[in-house]
Parts: structure tokens; C-alpha cells; sequence
């Protein structure tokens, strides 16, 4: 017999999911519910404890237990994939707008990243990413011109990933990349709709072509409440 806790746990979480329950909502207490399922306190403690494992609710001591904003957009940290892919699995679209496109010399910074000399040439791209009314990602791209001669705003708009492999052809293979947290720099307090959030979660990515050529390199900056990351690990031994 499914252990009442488990039952418990389940309709809870599928109201959360359904929406019935909304974001910043406080669960009935735990009184209530013992009465509403007829059954222990133990038995509904444990109910709560999974929804805080699982990620549901947040347990605010003299509050009570508080539904979590469930509204995330899975992010896989080691797949290679274009937010317009990501961003066509959401039912709530999201709007990407160009901050700034430009052909520019690369500063010793970009340089380094890209292992470029001082001749070579790079489009900087800035976009925005707004999801729910709320403007919650900021992509700084930065493509070697050698390997993307030619690039328009109209397609920094669309999908970059989607022009360089179905027009240019490029073979896109892997990437290296890097997670870190940083305090918001001057350009993401103006871009972004940060809520009074003083860290952003920052993927660096370093992209290479199928020929180990390094053609690109991003920063995708995002507010941390919003996005989650994930990733499939197989344990191996060594």
C-alpha cells in the first residue's frame, strides 16, 4: 500500500503545478491539513519535507510553508542548444531584443578569449531575454568575423545558431564552458529586471567547430531565481 505521505506529497504538487496553488502562496498549516487528510502530523511533516526537497515549497519559520516559483526554463549546462530551441518548448514565448550589434576590434580581453592578433575583426552582439513580462537573461556573444563574414541585427533577433548552420553551413561541434556567480555589473543593472537580486549566474561559453576551430565566445547572464540548471551524470570509475 503507497504510503499516505506519498499521496499526500502528490496532490499537493500537482496543485502547485496545475497552478491552483500559486508562487509566494502559503500552504494551509499543518494542523489543517492533518484534518483535511485525516491522518498525523508526522505523516504531513513528512508530506512537507519532500515538496521542500523536491523544490515546491520554502519552509519560513513563523510563516509557514511557501509555494516556490516552479516557472523555470531548464537550462542544460552540457548540451550545446540556441535559446530559440529552448525557448520553443515554453508555452509563455519569450521576446529577444538587440541591445547592440556591432563589428568591432576586440580589446585584449575578447582576445584572449578568442585567441585573436590585433587585424582581427569581431561582432559583438548584446540581447536581452524577456520572459513573463520580466527581462531575466542578458547574452553577450562575441563571433570571430574569419569563421561569420557576413551577420544582420534581423538575425541576432531570430536564431544566430539557426543562420550559421542552414545558411553558412558551419558545422557547429562542442564547447567549453565555465559557471560562475558574480555580482551584477553596470550593464546588467541596466538591462535586466534584476527584483533587488545582487548576484547573476554566469555560463561562459567557449564554442568550436567541428574542425576544433574557437569561432565564438559567450557570456549568458541570468538572474538567478529564474533558471535552472541541469545536467545527467553516469558515475565512472577512475
Amino acid at each position: 500500500m503507497t504510503n499516505k505521505y506519498l499521496t499526500i506529497f502528490g496532490e499537493i504538487a500537482g496543485q502547485i503545478e496545475s497552478g491552483e496553488l500559486p508562487p509566494n502562496s502559503l500552504l494551509p498549516s499543518e494542523h489543517e491539513l492533518k484534518d483535511r487528510y485525516c491522518t498525523s502530523r508526522e505523516t504531513i511533516r513528512k508530506a512537507l519535507n519532500m515538496l521542500s526537497q523536491k523544490g515546491y515549497i520554502q519552509k519560513v519559520r513563523g510563516k509557514g510553508s511557501i509555494v516556490i516559483d516552479i516557472g523555470k526554463l531548464d537550462f542544460p549546462v552540457s548540451g550545446l542548444v540556441s535559446f530559440k530551441e529552448l525557448a520553443e518548448k515554453m508555452g509563455n514565448k519569450p521576446k529577444t531584443e538587440v541591445n547592440e550589434f556591432s563589428l568591432i576590434k576586440p580589446d585584449d580581453f575578447i582576445k584572449q578569449q578568442l585567441q585573436l592578433s590585433s587585424k582581427d575583426n569581431v561582432w559583438r552582439i548584446l540581447r536581452t531575454r524577456e520572459i513573463g513580462g520580466n527581462k531575466i537573461i542578458l547574452d553577450k556573444d562575441f563571433l570571430n568575423k574569419k569563421h561569420v563574414p557576413h551577420l544582420t541585427k534581423e538575425i541576432c533577433e531570430d536564431s544566430i545558431y539557426d543562420y550559421l548552420e542552414h545558411e553558412l553551413h558551419l558545422k557547429i561541434s562542442f564547447a567549453r564552458k565555465e559557471i560562475v556567480v558574480e555580482e551584477p555589473s553596470e550593464e546588467d543593472q541596466q538591462l535586466l529586471d534584476l527584483k533587488g537580486f545582487h548576484n547573476v549566474v554566469v555560463i561562459k561559453n567557449f564554442v568550436y567547430l567541428d574542425d576544433a576551430s574557437l569561432f565564438q565566445y559567450t557570456e549568458s547572464r541570468h538572474r538567478p531565481d529564474k533558471f535552472r540548471f541541469v545536467d545527467f551524470a553516469r558515475r565512472t570509475h577512475i
